[in-house]
Order: structure tokens, then C-alpha cells, then sequence
């Protein structure tokens, strides 16, 4: 038997988690030690592959402040043999994701996007690698689904379900089988339980051996095998690698043998990279020069360790923003919050980098009794998984869900909602853009009263504001919205 040894990293959803963090006394995480550990790896083995599946950029403010550029120049440092992309990456539009690409030194792959007019492939859709000799194809995909989570571009259309993304997966296999392709891996950031799915529409017969995901920021503890096909993903940002050993029959064209585990990014089993601790200080202290002013001291660190329940962070901003807008209710987006908690001391720096979506803010006019309508089908959406969108209630607003939205108990105030009632609801632009999928309805149609107001071309601009006339906040749980069925 003809047996070669390959060894294959992966990552996914690093969303700018440059620097490692402290816990115990002990570091983690962060990309010098990341890097350092890919770097050893790559000395150690003789067969080195090493992939990332989509959602590099946001999380930072150094990515923010160079919109990208400074991700990609990082990422450059690294090395990564092979990306595809995510939908943060069109976080900063079309036309600067052509740039980011150009700006790379590493082969990004997206098969299932294209330009709407003239039909024209965004992306080349595979790649083919030759490792040690090994010959490995890699596609990759993403759902229509998963770019409404981003700023979509109205230029950009894909093959938007996981049936026509099977179907280009075909395509592709079909016309490079002639090739003597060693081993197929699907770059996918679909989420993990849309990877199973892909799994079970990949006919056996097309030789897909791997799925390496992202975008669920799923964290297993062995890979899952589905329909004959190994599908791992590793959380998310830099605390973590995953590791596949694998020994590549070449005869077969498969894998007749392998190990998974997932690497803890610490000093125990990482050295840094001082090449990237040169490049990271370059950035850092670029930014620190414009971002390092103190705004504000909080009573204490304020929770966000899940987008999907009620947290003292989402109730901290949609306290602020109810209260200065001058608003009955506002719902923040809970994937707005993108770092698990605020720290005690706040910087202009790590605001943003904890709320980085500076999108406007409006304001919708609607009875109670519509508004009981839109909750019900928020919640009933958010259990059947129509939508992802978890909104964090402002004070004043408690619901409690019963079984998977089959029931709400909706107050305000302590009182049920007034039918008659118009109340001011104020939310970000992009959700304004979602409201029909999120809560059923027409934000031009008659269920609400009046079209939407522009409050703010800022919401960013409210929270540096407030919170640098405001210090020793706090904010806690207080029930505003009790789910008897988890989400998550």
C-alpha cells in the first residue's frame, strides 16, 4: 500500500484576534503564537498544509481603521496555503474585497459567487495543490444564506442554497477528474450543522473527503462523519487550531487513516513568531497613537458570553441608545457585540473593537398590537431558524417565550402592550433592511404608522458620546427576555 503522510491545519472565524489575553497567569490565543505554531509545525513535517475557512477580518480595531488591509498584511506573515472567504469579508464592500484580494499572498477560493450582470465568476472557484506529492483539490463555498449576515452587495448573487452549492461542488470534481487528485477538501463557511446537510447531497462517487467549516463557530470535540465525508471546525477566533494527521492512500485516492485534534494556542505549546510580533507592534502602535484615550470606567466588566440570551452588554447599549434617542423601545442586534465582554476600563480603541458596525439608526411608529404581531413572529422565526438575529430589549420591554414561541407573555412597564397604543421603536439601518424576515413585516407597507425616521447616521457616534460624559456605569440581567427553550 502506497501511504503518504500529510498534515493539515485549519482555522476559521479569526475575526482580527491578533493579540493573546491573560487568564491565570498564563497567556493565550493571539496570532505570535499561532503563527509560531504553524511556523513548527511547517519544520517539523514534511507535508504541511494550512487553511482558513473564512471570517478573517472585523473584531479588531486595527483591522477596522485600515479596513481590512492590515488583516490581509498580517495574515501575509503567516502564510496560510489556502482561504476562502466569509461574509465579513464584504464588510467594506465589492469593490475593496477585489483589493483585499489583490493584496494577498495566498490563493483565495470561492466557487458559488458571481457578478450579477455578467454572470462572471467573483472568485476562482478551486485550487489545486501539489504537497510532498500529494495532489489536493480545495473548493470553496458560501450560502446566500450566510452573506445576509454581511453587507451585501447588490452586485453579488450566488447559488443560493445547498442544492445548486452541491451541484457547483459537481461541476467542478466532474471536470477535473482526469486529474489524479489525492484528496478533496470543501472550504465551506456555511455553519455546521448546513455542512452535514452539504454532506448528504455530495454524491459518494465524487470523492469529497473533508469538510473544513466555519461561520457557527462550532467547537467539536472529534470531527463529525456524515455520508462518508469528515467535517470539523474549530470554534472561533486565535485560541485554537485544528489538526488533521492524515494518511493519504495513493492508490485509492483516500484517506485510509487519521487523527484530528484541536491545538490550545498557549506558551505551553506554542513559541511566539517574532516576525509577526514585529508586524503586530507596527499596527498597534499606529493605532494606539489615534485610539488610546480613555472614554470611560464601568463599575465592573459587563457580559456578552452568548449572543443568544439576554446579557448585561446588549442591555448596557440598548439602555443608552432607548435613552438618548429619546425612544419607548430599541432593539440591538446581539452579533453587534462582537467580543464576549466589555472590560472595566473602556478605550475609544476597545469600544470599538467590542460594537464595530457604525451603521445609522431609525425609527419605526406602530401600534401595540402590531408590535405583539412582530414579536411573535421574531421568536417563532428564531426557534423554526428562518433568522440567526437575536436583539437584545431595552428597559421597559420583558418577554417571556414559552416552548419554541408557541406562547409570549409581552410587558411594558409591567403592563401588557395598549393595542391602541403607537409606540417609537428604534433599531440599526441593516436590520431596518431585514425587518421583513426578522418580524414579518413591510417596513414600506401600512402595518406601521408613517414610513421609518433617521435618527442618527452614527451609532457609534451616540455611545463614544454618552460614555464619555457618563462613568461607574453598570448593567445587569433582569429578565427581560426568559426563554423556557434555549437558543443557541
Amino acid at each position: 500500500m502506497n501511504l503518504k503522510r500529510l498534515t493539515l491545519l485549519h482555522n476559521n472565524d479569526i475575526h482580527g484576534d491578533f493579540f493573546a489575553k491573560e487568564e491565570d497567569n498564563r497567556l493565550f490565543g493571539g496570532l505570535s503564537l499561532l503563527s509560531g505554531y504553524v511556523q513548527k509545525v511547517r519544520r517539523e513535517e514534511k507535508r504541511v498544509v494550512y487553511a482558513i475557512a473564512g471570517d478573517m477580518l472585523q473584531g479588531s480595531i486595527i483591522d477596522q481603521e485600515y479596513q481590512g488591509i492590515s488583516t490581509i498584511d498580517i495574515m501575509n506573515v503567516m502564510g496560510p496555503d489556502i482561504v476562502t472567504i466569509g461574509n465579513h469579508e464584504l464588510d467594506y464592500g465589492l469593490a475593496h474585497l477585489m483589493f483585499l484580494e489583490r493584496c494577498a499572498h495566498f490563493p483565495i477560493v470561492n466557487s458559488n459567487l458571481y457578478i450579477i450582470p455578467t454572470g462572471n465568476r467573483l472568485f476562482k472557484g478551486y485550487k489545486i495543490l501539489m504537497v510532498g506529492g500529494i495532489r489536493i483539490l480545495f473548493i470553496g463555498v458560501i450560502t446566500e444564506e450566510v452573506l445576509s449576515y454581511g453587507a451585501k452587495d447588490p452586485l453579488i448573487g450566488g447559488f443560493v442554497d445547498l442544492v445548486e452549492t452541491a451541484r457547483e461542488i459537481e461541476f467542478i470534481i466532474n471536470n477535473y477528474r482526469d486529474l489524479d487528485i489525492d484528496l478533496t477538501v470543501i472550504l465551506s463557511h456555511i455553519g455546521f450543522e448546513e455542512d452535514k446537510k452539504l454532506a448528504e447531497l455530495l454524491d459518494p462517487r465524487l470523492g469529497v473527503d473533508l469538510i473544513l467549516g466555519g461561520h457557527s463557530h462550532t467547537m467539536l470535540e472529534e470531527p463529525a462523519q456524515v455520508n462518508g465525508i469528515l467535517i470539523a471546525q474549530v470554534g472561533e477566533g486565535s485560541s485554537h487550531i485544528g489538526r488533521f494527521d492524515l494518511d493519504i492512500d495513493m492508490d485509492s485516492n483516500s484517506i485510509h487513516d487519521y487523527s484530528w485534534k484541536t491545538i490550545p494556542i498557549d506558551a505551553q505549546h506554542c513559541p511566539r513568531d517574532p516576525v509577526m510580533d514585529e508586524v503586530l507592534g507596527h499596527y498597534f502602535d499606529k493605532v494606539n497613537l489615534k485610539y488610546g484615550r480613555m472614554i470611560t470606567r464601568l463599575r465592573r466588566p459587563l457580559d456578552h458570553s452568548s449572543r443568544f440570551r439576554e446579557t448585561e452588554l446588549g442591555n448596557f447599549f440598548a439602555d443608552i441608545y432607548r435613552q438618548q434617542l429619546d425612544l419607548d423601545i430599541f432593539f440591538v442586534a446581539s452579533g453587534s457585540i462582537r467580543t464576549k465582554s466589555m472590560e472595566e476600563l473602556v478605550s475609544l480603541a476597545s469600544l470599538r473593537e467590542v460594537f464595530p458596525f457604525n451603521d445609522g439608526l431609525w425609527a419605526l411608529r406602530v401600534l401595540g398590537s402590531e408590535l405583539e404581531n412582530m414579536l411573535k413572529d421574531y421568536f417563532k422565526g428564531l426557534y423554526q431558524a428562518r433568522s440567526r438575529e437575536f436583539y437584545q430589549f431595552s428597559r421597559g420591554l420583558s418577554v417571556k417565550v414559552k416552548g419554541q414561541g408557541e406562547e409570549l407573555e409581552i410587558l411594558f412597564n409591567g403592563s401588557r402592550l395598549e393595542e391602541d397604543r403607537l409606540y417609537s421603536l428604534g433599531m440599526q439601518s441593516y436590520h431596518l433592511g431585514i425587518l421583513e424576515t426578522t418580524f414579518n413585516i413591510d417596513p414600506k407597507g401600512p402595518r406601521l404608522h408613517g414610513s421609518p425616521r433617521s435618527l442618527s447616521t452614527s451609532s457609534f457616534d451616540i455611545l463614544e458620546e454618552y460614555l464619555d460624559h457618563h462613568h461607574f456605569l453598570d448593567s445587569q440581567v433582569e429578565g427581560r427576555i426568559i426563554l423556557e427553550v434555549a437558543l443557541e
